[in-house]
């Protein structure tokens, strides 16, 4: 009885002390609630996530109508957790949002595609990692239709266009054929919820100058002068003529008329990934005759006779080129295939009382007495401005790894060595002011040393590769005065 009693104590005991703190029996009851935590730091407990979602797409009609979507999402930065609390200090939806509205941007559905960066090297020679980036839009189409677009940047709509639909005519004796097109870069394309602060493209125009420039801003504009061509705006405002084509598709090409006046533009084009296209192709290739000079010492110096009048000859070749973004990139030489050999030009000058043999002095710089330095003819990037960098000499592909690569003056050669961006190379001093440079030789293919005497036409190396080559081919450059040494480089095509 005694020992009942006692328990009896204990719970009204124990009932006075609870009912005595003001709590409720109610409060021993756990309840559902939802913690909001903002970028890893709490700011508050609700009751429904639901509430909150419905709220947040309620409040954003700006954002609704300005990307055409009929729901706006949590931010990415938010997250909410389910518990099971006996707090009731619960907060209100509002306070919630206000909390999270000024801090972290809201989100609506779309797309984000990712772009693989492509390892490089810089003018040293040392990798440079490429860079990885994000694109997002809402829908898919928009990107499919700028890459499109993009495309028929570097290759002629009506070929992009047979080559899609498999309608390209065949090669009867010359022509082209599209063998491939694709994109180099590594794309993923991934449904997801985008940050409202991120940039989104909604349109076709915006992506498709973004993937040309790499921005969306206004790009650089030219007034014609009176008497300018497209070489020369391209040229003196550091584009390639392709560039300009490209950044101003209403030209057809560069013997386009200009206007004073006029306003082009000359926006360095900076493409967000490479597109690569492949082609065969058959062509009928110029092969340059030499010209034979034979001294006559009974006749005077100043004496001159073509006792045989030259003529080009002609090779048909096939090839396989490879092209990025519209710049070759490599060439190779299937077959060549004679057509007509050419004819030498034998031309008599008089001998008497000239220094003939004396030395290199009388090399003169004129058009037509230079030689080609190469066994081909098929020119893979000309001279000229390219992607904002002077492309200084004229790149000759196809003549095949190891072919041989001739002085195309006399003179003496004053380098012969190796360096990171030329590979193996060679440059000749022809004592009238004028140097020409062989580049990209083959390893163990300079056949000349510093301060060998060199005569027009002789085998000097071979082609190659090496350095900052991504095909076989010779980089070959005529300088007035010495090369990097405050020498001026010239177009060599101006010389042939």
């Amino acid at each position: 009885m005694k020992k009942f009693e006692t328990i009896f104590f204990l719970i009204i005991l124990f009932f006075s002390i609870f009912l005595g703190t003001g709590l409720s029996l109610q409060k021993i009851n756990p309840k559902t609630v939802y913690h909001v935590y903002l970028k890893g730091k709490s700011i508050g407990i609700i009751e429904s996530k639901e509430e909150l979602e419905k709220y947040i797409n309620e409040k954003q009609q700006e954002i609704k109508e300005k990307y055409h979507v009929d729901k706006v999402y949590l931010p990415e930065e938010l997250d909410i957790l389910k518990e099971i609390t006996y707090d009731d200090e619960i907060e209100s939806i509002q306070e919630i949002y206000k909390k999270i509205k000024d801090i972290s941007p809201f989100t609506i559905k779309g797309y984000a595609i990712k772009i693989k960066g492509i390892d490089t090297k810089d003018n040293k020679g040392k990798k440079v990692k490429g860079k990885d980036q994000t694109i997002y839009v809402l829908d898919k189409k928009v990107f499919s239709d700028a890459v499109d677009s993009l495309v028929k940047s570097f290759i002629p709509e009506e070929e992009y266009t047979a080559y899609a639909n498999n309608t390209q005519k065949e090669i009867k004796d010359t022509g082209k054929l599209i063998e491939n097109i694709y994109i180099e870069n590594k794309i993923t394309i991934k449904k997801q919820n985008i940050p409202v602060d991120q940039t989104i493209y909604q349109e076709k125009e915006n992506l498709s100058k973004f993937l040309l420039f790499g921005t969306t801003e206004k790009q650089k504009t030219y007034e014609v002068k009176t008497g300018d061509t497209i070489e020369d705006v391209a040229f003196n405002n550091k584009i390639s003529t392709e560039e300009f084509l490209i950044a101003n598709p209403s030209f057809s090409d560069t013997n386009s008329l200009l206007y004073a006046g006029q306003e082009v533009t000359i926006g360095i084009l900076k493409p967000q990934f490479n597109i690569v296209e492949e082609d065969h192709v058959v062509v009928r290739e110029e092969k340059n005759y030499t010209t034979e000079t034979r001294y006559d010492n009974s006749k005077y110096v100043g004496y001159n006779e073509v006792i045989q009048k030259g003529s080009k000859g002609e090779n048909k070749v096939t090839q396989k080129i490879q092209k990025v973004n519209g710049e070759t990139k490599n060439v190779v030489t299937v077959t060549t295939e004679v057509i007509k050999e050419p004819v030498n030009e034998i031309v008599v000058k008089g001998g008497k009382e000239s220094n003939y043999g004396a030395g290199y002095g009388t090399v003169v710089a004129t058009k037509g007495q230079w030689g080609w330095p190469a066994t081909c003819a098929s020119i893979s990037s000309p001279f000229g401005w390219r992607w904002g960098v002077l492309h200084d000499g004229t790149d000759i592909a196809g003549c095949g790894y190891g072919s041989n690569i001739f002085a195309a003056q006399s003179g003496t050669v004053v380098q012969s060595a190796y360096k990171y961006d030329n590979g193996q190379y060679i440059t000749i001093d022809h004592h009238n002011g004028y140097y020409s440079m062989y580049a990209h030789l083959c390893n163990g293919c300079r056949y000349v040393k510093v301060g060998d005497n060199v005569v027009k036409g002789q085998v000097i190396g071979a082609m190659g590769m090496t350095g900052a080559a991504t095909g076989v081919h010779v980089h070959f450059a005529i300088w007035q005065g010495y090369p990097y040494r405050g020498g001026r480089a010239l177009n060599a095509m101006n010389f042939y």
